[in-house]
């Protein structure tokens, strides 16, 4: 029987994470959000120049990006919801797996994400490479400003995948839907909508849907290949 605060419970990568992200976000708070206010006119945030993941013909790209982009978010509730999936889904499998494994899976799952992410950019703005001088202008300039990603939700769905696959048949509510449903279900009906998600491209879809599929594919090619020659699943 464990006993302590919720905090005490929690497993030290995970918490050190919801910590990390935490302070990320207070600091992009601190500077101006997503945006600062420059002689009257709004202009990019410095920040998010910085350490959100760009296109990759952007002038603001850097390598480093694929990394610090994954403790960065868009809004409080955007933080609230990813430290959350972490919190509930991660603990678990970090005791299982202990902390150095779950910290090299969790950085993965986000590199995964980050380079799906890229691929994604490649597919949307192709037209820049083939188009007239000035279409070619003028979507380098939509991909300086409109191409940047920040979150780490990626590396969660990743999280999640491994929760599916270790305990595939834990009854899981998932609002807003009125009875339970089995964690494998569960979380290939957040993939599919994702999937969706990506393909479709409605209009203010800010979400990178396919980020989170790229998550959550490496998620689940490193369990099963973890546990082929040692299969653990434990409900």
């Amino acid at each position: 029987m464990e006993y302590g605060n919720s905090f005490q419970r929690t497993s030290p990568i995970v918490l050190n994470l919801i910590i990390i992200n935490a302070l990320v976000f207070f600091a992009q708070q601190m500077f101006g959000g997503s945006s600062i206010l420059v002689g009257g006119q709004e202009e990019s945030n410095r920040v998010f120049e910085l350490f959100a993941l760009h296109h990759y013909k952007s002038e603001f790209f850097r390598p480093y990006q694929i990394v610090t982009h994954m403790f960065m978010h868009g809004s409080f509730f955007h933080l609230l919801f990813n430290m959350l999936g972490l919190w509930m889904f991660g603990s678990l499998i970090e005791r299982i797996w202990g902390p150095k494994r779950f910290l090299i899976f969790y950085l993965i799952c986000g590199l995964a994400a980050a380079f799906t992410q890229m691929g994604s950019y490649a597919v949307e703005f192709a037209n820049v490479d083939y188009g007239s001088p000035d279409r070619m202008n003028n979507l380098k300039y939509l991909i300086s400003q409109y191409s940047s990603t920040v979150g780490a939700s990626g590396a969660i769905m990743g999280v999640l995948a491994a929760y599916g696959y270790l305990f595939p048949n834990t009854q899981l509510f998932i609002m807003p839907i009125p009875f339970p449903i089995k964690a494998k279900w569960a979380i290939l009906g957040i993939i599919a909508l994702d999937v969706f998600g990506g393909i479709s491209r409605t209009p203010n879809d800010n979400v990178a849907h396919f980020a989170h599929v790229g998550g959550a594919v490496a998620g689940f090619l490193i369990v099963f290949f973890w546990n082929k020659t040692k299969k653990q699943t434990f409900y």
